[in-house]
């Protein structure tokens, strides 16, 4: 998809916010906790490589992907620190991972049966592994401790072919506070313990990490983080729960979103505006055309979301099209004012959790959707 550099939609991002978000979150924890940036996805939307390669200068303890192929993309950008894939990834990946010296997560034994003798036969490093722990996601992970300790057993007696570099779970409602959320939440942290206290890993030569904090866990219990957090939404500055429970300290947004008005007009009582002419004017109005809409990633559903123009709010009118959306405004504007979609405006803020809500999904998705046409501009 070509980048739209020459028009004026875009998302700024900070690199500061970022590298603070990060330090902050980490100076929380006890002391020799490790902290791996989520940088999947394009890290949010915001730029897996700038993100990467900002977070490895400020010294960052590593990073986690979802994909062979975003692992790659970093070490291709230049990454040197240590890389985990979180998703299963495919066998005949595995030779090309040891080659990278990316680690891999593991859910089945079947999968090192698959790879050892290839493993074996080369001359890389051993591929390191993540062994991951299903406590009650229902995702991927090893049921039980008799079938994880199989698996335990298998990489320490193929020492060439894999390293055990740590055994993890995630949480399904580490970012709710109701009744149920928190008796699901205190389960899996049951279930993962009751199966570390029943496997033994003496036979490996060196102790894994034992890992199940996301960002909500740093966030809301900090004391239950083990060795390591792969802290995601929280590093972008967005709340994990998408507002629905209050931070215990400010995180700063990363990113902002913003447009110029292109095209403005005085419509009429009865005039209408829009595919499926779903608009009708109430009374003379101006209208501002602006030059996003949903190939972007600014959504038909944020139709009636307010936008900031000079401090004002202005609803979104009318279905957002694919290229452009228009916005009734409080007076006429110059062409060329600045429209801030996500962020601050004169002093008025509209979040990404925001957004969000007003199409009944969360900041993760609203991130994630802003597509490449987009341009990302770095701030520091």
């Amino acid at each position: 998809m070509v980048t739209a550099y020459r028009r004026a939609s875009r998302a700024k991002i900070s690199l500061d916010a970022i590298i603070q978000n990060y330090r902050g979150i980490k100076q929380s924890l006890a002391p020799g906790k490790l902290v791996y940036a989520t940088v999947k996805a394009d890290a949010y939307g915001h730029g897996a490589k700038a993100v990467s390669q900002a977070l490895e200068e400020a010294g960052a303890d590593g990073f986690c992907v979802a994909l062979t192929d975003e692992a790659l993309e970093l070490r291709q950008a230049g990454i040197q620190n240590n890389i985990m894939v979180l998703g299963v990834i495919p066998a005949s990946d595995a030779l090309e991972m040891a080659q990278a010296q990316i680690a891999v997560t593991v859910s089945r034994i079947d999968w090192l049966e698959a790879v050892t003798e290839e493993l074996e036969a080369c001359t890389y490093p051993a591929l390191e592994i993540h062994l991951a722990v299903d406590s009650g996601m229902g995702r991927i992970g090893f049921l039980d401790s008799q079938s994880l300790q199989a698996a335990i057993d298998w990489i320490a007696a193929h020492p060439k072919a894999f390293t055990l570099k740590g055994i993890f779970t995630h949480f399904a409602t580490a970012d709710s506070q109701d009744p149920q959320g928190k008796s699901k939440q205190a389960a899996q942290v049951q279930a993962f313990q009751d199966i570390r206290q029943a496997i033994d890993c003496s036979q490996l030569p060196q102790a894994p990490l034992f890992h199940q904090s996301n960002s909500a866990m740093a966030l809301w219990y900090p004391d239950e983080t083990l060795d390591m957090v792969r802290l995601g939404i929280a590093l972008y500055g967005a709340n994990p729960s998408n507002g629905a429970e209050d931070l215990p300290y400010a995180l700063e947004p990363a990113l902002s979103l913003e447009t110029e008005i292109a095209y403005v007009k005085q419509m009429h009582a009865g005039e209408t505006v829009g595919y499926g002419a779903t608009y009708t004017a109430s009374q003379d109005e101006w209208i501002a055309t602006l030059p996003i809409g949903y190939a972007d990633g600014w959504l038909r559903a944020y139709s009636g979301l307010e936008v900031l123009v000079q401090g004002q709010a202005c609803p979104i009118v009318g279905r957002v099209c694919m290229d452009q959306c228009m916005v009734r405004l409080d007076q006429a504007y110059p062409i060329g004012t600045k429209v801030t979609l996500i962020g601050e405006n004169q002093g008025q803020v509209i979040r990404a959790e925001d957004v969000a809500a007003h199409a009944g999904t969360i900041a993760y998705e609203t991130f994630c959707l802003l597509s490449q046409r987009l341009p990302r501009d770095y701030q520091d």
